[in-house]
């Protein structure tokens, strides 16, 4: 589905300011369909020279210059570039209107409003069971311009019963609407405000010019009352019931809204929006969100001891690991026998090879490793074991993207595994300038890795399945069991070997 801000940039003539003031209006206006029971469209006119291109049905205007501002093709259009609709109470669109294009005609008080720049209210008869529907178009301001009109749409006789809250809520509603069509809402920090910010539903408390508070939802009361407030709220300041906190006075003082997170004992945290409400530059009053985050903060400390707990254990692995690494070295050196010294040292490489995928987890939150910071350990190990008199230049192109860890742990094994083959064995006759390079790629789907050298390449008649060599033999049943692969080999101008790995197949299993 096509964004606002597409349909802002293909549809009117808005500079970057008007559409990004437009962009914080519309991260902010779900507070106003709540405060107004109501559902909210938000009306911007089309540029009449994206609407002659899209009369035209061509993709750009070749019937001469751009039009002037004001020319007409077929009359003024509007188009829909949002649509909230409103949590507290039922919605009168059951379908998405983004993107819809509407002719002015259609549209009376829309075009009233924007052609006068003031507030309009009217009717409009549903021919339905369910009565009227009501219409408040306010003008949107940006620099002086009604760039946009936002049109209230609701049925008196759909949704809640009016009472005191409802009739404070819309008081309420009705402040911030001529904030709006003068231009003074949303501010300009709004586009800042944290997702989790606090909704009408949480908790509003309204506070006058002396910061007094003078009306508390039920909501709100109690989530002051969690906080251990249970004297007399209306009429206080929040300072002398108790709050700890600095969002009101700073609201009012800045003329901007402040969000603040307070926490008291015992482990009691609420989030706190202050939203001054301004008129004739002077603050008379603020709207204060409340939400108690208390369960929420509890969860995210869990899942962030759960977290710390898994690193450690990653680590502690990582160092049982090294630990056994340090010992087999040792004890290779002790040994006489070549063979066996051999066989010790590969198995310690083996060993830090799966050391390496546990020290990217226990550094890394989640169990996604980001598989590209083990390659170039995996490379130097596969130097490190080089005994032959050459230098060979391994190369590593591509990019492996983050794996999961039970396919990154063996993966790192089959790779040192193959570049250890490669650098022990391709070169054993003496070739110019040997290289091994390395290739990997990662479409979400499938991971490729191909592993190329220009040495004398395997054997004539060489098949992995009868191969005698551990090393190939762990890479093969590695890539087949494990990351249930395949495996090609070539040698065609020196050894060649392919592992395809189906990742959307463990995506699904997961």
């Amino acid at each position: 589905m096509t964004s606002p801000a597409d349909l802002a940039r293909e549809y009117t003539g808005l500079d970057i300011g008007a559409r990004s003031h437009l962009e914080r209006f519309m991260a902010v206006w779900g507070m106003l369909a709540d405060l107004s029971f109501s559902d909210l469209l938000l009306y911007v006119p089309i540029d009449q020279y994206s609407l002659a291109v899209a009369e035209a049905g061509v993709e750009t205007w070749d019937g001469g210059p751009r039009p002037e501002s004001g020319t007409s093709f077929t009359g003024l259009h509007f188009v829909v570039l949002g649509q909230m609709r409103p949590t507290t109470s039922q919605t009168l669109f059951e379908l998405d209107l983004l993107g819809q294009v509407v002719a002015a005609a259609e549209l009376p008080l829309v075009l009233e409003s924007w052609r006068r720049g003031t507030i309009m209210t009217g009717e409009r008869p549903a021919g339905t069971e369910d009565g009227p529907v009501l219409y408040q178009c306010v003008p949107v301001r940006w620099n002086g311009d009604v760039v946009a009109v936002l049109s209230r749409v609701w049925s008196p006789s759909v949704g809640r019963r009016t009472g005191g809250l409802e009739r404070v809520y819309l008081r309420l509603f009705d402040r911030l609407a001529t904030m709006v069509a003068s231009g003074l809402y949303p501010f300009v920090t709004d586009e800042d405000a944290a997702e989790e910010a606090p909704r009408v539903g949480d908790g509003v408390v309204v506070l006058d010019a002396e910061q007094k508070v003078t009306f508390a939802s039920p909501n709100a009361v109690n989530a002051l009352h969690r906080m251990g407030l249970v004297s007399a709220i209306v009429g206080s300041t929040l300072e002398s019931l108790g709050v700890d906190s600095d969002a009101v006075s700073q609201a009012f003082a800045r003329r901007v809204p402040v969000i603040e997170e307070i926490e008291r004992k015992p482990d009691v945290m609420v989030l706190v929006r202050c939203i001054p409400l301004v008129q004739d530059g002077e603050v008379t009053g603020a709207a204060v969100l409340l939400r108690d985050v208390t369960d929420l903060r509890r969860r995210d400390r869990l899942l962030l001891s759960k977290d710390a707990t898994i690193r450690e254990v990653h680590h502690r692995v990582k160092n049982n690991l090294q630990t056994i690494s340090s010992l087999l070295r040792l004890q290779s050196r002790r040994l006489e026998d070549p063979t066996a010294r051999v066989a010790l040292l590969e198995a310690e490489r083996r060993i830090r090879a799966i050391a390496l995928v546990h020290e990217i987890l226990a550094r890394e939150p989640g169990e996604q490793v980001p598989f590209d910071e083990i390659v170039p350990a995996l490379v130097q190990l596969a130097k490190d074991a080089n005994m032959t008199a050459s230098q060979v230049e391994v190369t590593v192109t591509g990019d492996a993207g983050d794996l999961v860890a039970d396919v990154a742990t063996p993966l790192a094994v089959v790779i040192a595994e193959l570049l250890q083959n490669a650098v022990e064995h391709a070169f054993v006759g003496g070739v110019t300038g040997p290289r091994v390079d390395l290739a990997l790629a990662n479409d979400s789907r499938v991971l490729e890795v191909e592993i190329r050298d220009n040495g004398t390449g395997f054997p004539e008649g060489f098949d992995i399945d009868r191969t005698r060599s551990l090393g190939l033999a762990i890479v093969r049943d590695l890539v087949r069991s494990q990351l249930g692969g395949s495996i090609e080999i070539g040698s065609a101008g020196g050894a060649t070997v392919r592992l395809t790995v189906p990742l959307d197949r463990r995506a699904d299993d997961d």
